[in-house]
């Protein structure tokens, strides 16, 4: 039974290798085939008997850990220079608005037309708001370097917002004015905890000698991101800091700060500590998105009564993002297309309290929405064609 397991999880973590390999090729999400290989794993394993463990606990471990890791990693190759701060004032712009604007219109029709309360019709609105890092930035990883640096700003910085609006929702019952003060608070503590363990954790990877040190320092950025979510603070604020301080050294190596840390051995020991995260990211994503198709039914994704609030809710992302690309004056095409819900929908989803929970809000649709959103990314992408690579060259995001 042990090496079955062992054989399986090798067999499948290096197809799911030559599925992230052949997606620029091919088109074809990944989040797609790594759910359908779950599936067909529960059904393979069924029909030769063997009996898995219930592993729908994993689930909440593998995606908190690969939130920090994609993160991370997609920040790691941010550059920040004075030439870039439009395109990434245009993608905060692209990021944050239609975080709120698809969780108002959403939780709307929860609250006026299904009945439910503000709190909880809000609360069940987030997961759906939120582009997914884990999805979006493989997808782009084919196209020109601009463009991946506008996906990563802008699905990173969807993460970013929408989990701490999920966590502002859950942790006040009010929205009077303490609450925007206590978050205030929050916002201003964590900007704090990331200047000073980004620098001390930089200090720890340019002065450590040992052979055995990524791994450590990995499990140390989970660790704080966990203790500051304990505390209820904006965590992801901290990966997202930590990875741009790391990925831009050279920017600002004018610091006197930045002298004592080694600029120049931290800067070839952060390269190797990109290629490492990079390793672990997609890992972990692989992991994640097959335990969830392997516990997920069949049926779940075909469930006829999910379906017109699925669509309906597919067809109200894409036009609130075609309007505010619009609005940015950002081209449409491909970007448009490129707005997938995953890993950080189905975190939230099992986040959200049961009393919290709306029952309409349920699995199969959460699986519809992905599956849809990732067929719509799919669909726009092959139908650019060359077409599409050579807009994304030519123009400025």
């Amino acid at each position: 039974m042990t090496a079955a397991i062992i054989l399986a999880i090798s067999i499948l973590v290096l197809v799911g290798y030559l599925f992230d390999i052949t997606a620029p090729k091919t088109r074809i999400p990944t989040v797609i085939l790594l759910l359908t290989l779950g599936i067909v794993m529960k059904k393979a394993a069924a029909m030769f008997g063997f009996i898995l463990p219930d592993l729908n606990g994993v689930l909440p471990i593998l995606g908190t850990i690969g939130l920090i890791l994609i993160v991370l990693e997609g920040t790691l190759d941010l550059e920040l220079d004075k030439q870039k701060l439009p395109m990434v004032r245009k993608a905060f712009f692209v990021a944050i608005v239609p975080v709120f604007i698809v969780t108002c219109l959403l939780g709307g029709f929860f609250h006026y037309y299904l009945g439910y309360g503000v709190r909880e019709s809000l609360l069940n609105s987030v997961p759906f708001s939120i582009i997914s890092s884990a999805i979006a930035i493989p997808t782009v990883s084919g196209f020109s370097d601009q463009f991946k640096s506008f996906v990563t700003y802008e699905s990173s910085l969807s993460d970013i917002v929408g989990v701490i609006l999920f966590n502002f929702l859950i942790l006040n019952e009010n929205f009077g004015l303490d609450a925007f003060l206590g978050f205030g608070g929050q916002l201003f503590t964590i900007i704090i905890i990331s200047f000073v363990a980004s620098a001390l954790l930089s200090f720890m990877l340019s002065r450590i000698k040992h052979h055995i040190k990524f791994g450590p320092i990995i499990f140390l950025i989970i660790l704080i991101y966990e203790l500051a979510k304990i505390y209820h603070l904006p965590a992801l604020i901290f990966i997202l800091a930590f990875g741009l301080f790391l990925g831009n050294l050279d920017t600002l190596k004018n610091y006197k700060f930045i002298e004592r840390l080694r600029p120049d051995i931290l800067n070839r020991e952060a390269h190797k500590f990109r290629e490492i995260t990079g390793e672990a990211a997609f890992l972990i994503r692989v992991l994640f998105f097959i335990v969830f198709g392997f516990v997920m039914e069949f049926s779940e994704i075909v469930d006829l009564s999910t379906l017109p609030l699925s669509i309906s809710i597919i067809v109200g992302i894409f036009l609130v993002r075609i309007i505010q690309l619009k609005i940015s004056k950002a081209p449409i095409l491909p970007l448009v297309f490129i707005a997938p819900r995953g890993l950080i929908t189905i975190l939230l989803f099992l986040s959200i309290p049961a009393s919290l929970n709306i029952p309409e809000v349920n699995r199969s649709l959460i699986v519809q929405v992905i599956v849809l959103s990732a067929l719509v990314m799919m669909i726009g992408t092959i139908l650019g064609g060359k077409e599409t690579e050579e807009l994304i060259k030519s123009e400025e995001y």
